[in-house]
């Protein structure tokens, strides 16, 4: 059986914490910035983790 490939999109969107959870970036940042808070913008400049729902389906995408 040929070894399988990791998700091409998924290893640029997602990382690895040391505890093994998968850390995501947030979303609403690329685009109509003038009609955002401050308040609204800081919030999503920094990262989360994955909802545990997700975690397992993202960890199939990064099988490596």
């Amino acid at each position: 059986m040929p070894k399988m490939k990791t998700h091409s999109s998924a290893k640029k969107r997602f990382k690895r914490t040391g505890s093994g959870k998968i850390k995501r970036f947030q979303a609403n940042t690329s685009h109509r910035k003038r009609q955002k808070s401050r308040k609204a913008k800081l919030r999503v400049r920094g990262s989360a983790l994955v909802h545990e729902n997700d975690q397992k389906r993202i960890e199939r995408l990064l099988v490596n």
